[in-house]
């Protein structure tokens, strides 16, 4: 049995994870290889004994590529995620998943105007040379994929279920087209695991993940869409979000992210001037005058004399910011040390990231904006 061999098989087990198996490694001298053979309970998702090499044998029949934590194919994007997955199936280009891209997210029941504007959006950036990332969905997913493919771009699907139980059916059409213009679909699920409530918030994190920024375009306020803006916020990704109509539900959720602070985006452009420091640094500056007129004393004064309004801190969010310094701490410590619950800690630094005031680490650590 190999390395790679282990971390499918362990990955094949659903009560193991990544913190799981780092934790088991190290018990035994850093062999992945001893950690398996000497761990306990070997069922699959079904109850049945955990079967690797029908796994590896169906990868091939199936034309799947499986990347391992580990291997050189292994996007490293996904190790500023606290628990990145441990094997990825592919279809089509694993070089991909490594490309620098833009997650565009949104809701699976889109409007006309939603699914224009994803489509617009990808096309646009798909044509400037972005790799589009999404979840293969319904809705906003779908367009964003099918305008990558429409500038002859490149994109790529992360499912929320095994890629032999690919959902939702009817973009099978789509994920074919995808694989044969160079792009992929992707897959952290073992052959057989159904998608459910469960597997979807997982997916999200590695769209969050493999971009470089996310931008929400129509979701409502409970939506999968805003849990890939919270991750992306962990992973100190860009948030961005595409304004819609008042009163829409389908746009409550992205007017919910730009009143807390993310990016409002119209366009490719920016989308670009978001997440490229490249295109940040060319802009270019105006020299300041050796000696300036009156009236352009006058002015300056008057722009110095304004002032932007104060970011209003609610008292959790006090308490919070009491407990953190420049130094990156884990979440864990922050609930520690305020006495809260994760569950309440959690929304209150993502709050607090958008507000300016905290900056995320990988290893889902946090420390105060410097």
């Amino acid at each position: 049995m190999t390395d790679k061999e282990a971390i499918v098989a362990f990955n094949m087990i659903p009560s193991v994870g990544f913190m799981t198996v780092q934790k088991l490694v190290a018990d035994f001298g850093g062999s992945v290889v001893d950690a398996y053979e000497n761990y306990p309970t070997k069922l699959d998702w079904e109850g049945k004994p955990v079967n690797w090499e029908a796994e590896f044998e169906k990868a091939a029949k199936m034309n799947v590529t499986i990347v391992a934590y580990g291997d050189e194919l292994y996007p490293k994007r996904l190790l500023d995620n606290a628990s990145p997955p441990l094997v990825l199936y592919v279809v089509g280009n694993p070089e991909v998943m490594s490309n620098d891209g833009v997650a565009l997210v949104g809701t699976r029941f889109c409007t006309p105007y939603g699914k224009e504007v994803a489509t617009n959006i990808a096309f646009a950036l798909a044509r400037k040379g972005w790799t589009i990332y999404s979840g293969l969905a319904r809705g906003i997913d779908g367009a964003s994929h099918q305008g990558a493919l429409d500038a002859k771009g490149c994109t790529v699907g992360v499912l929320g279920g095994a890629m032999d139980m690919f959902f939702p059916t009817e973009n099978r059409e789509l994920a074919r087209n995808m694989v044969a213009s160079g792009g992929a679909v992707v897959s952290e699920f073992p052959f057989g695991r159904h998608p459910d409530n469960m597997t979807f918030p997982r997916r999200n994190r590695i769209v969050a993940a493999l971009s470089r920024g996310v931008v929400s375009i129509e979701c409502p306020v409970k939506s999968g869409t805003l849990i890939t803006c919270s991750r992306a916020l962990e992973m100190g990704r860009s948030v961005m979000a595409v304004p819609g109509r008042v009163g829409d539900k389908n746009s409550a959720g992205c007017l919910k992210l730009i009143r807390e602070g993310a990016r409002l985006v119209t366009c490719a452009e920016d989308i670009i001037e978001e997440i490229s420091p490249i295109g940040k640094k060319c802009i270019p500056q105006k020299k300041q005058e050796k000696k300036p007129t009156q009236e352009k004393m006058q002015h300056v004064k008057q722009v110095k004399k304004e002032v932007p309004p104060e970011v209003k801190i609610t008292l959790e969010e006090s308490i919070v910011l009491r407990e953190l310094d420049d130094s990156p701490v884990s979440v864990d410590q922050v609930v520690r040390k305020t006495g809260m619950e994760v569950g309440k800690v959690t929304p209150i630094l993502v709050s607090l990231r958008m507000k300016g005031k905290v900056k995320f680490w990988p290893g889902n650590k946090v420390s105060l904006q410097s």
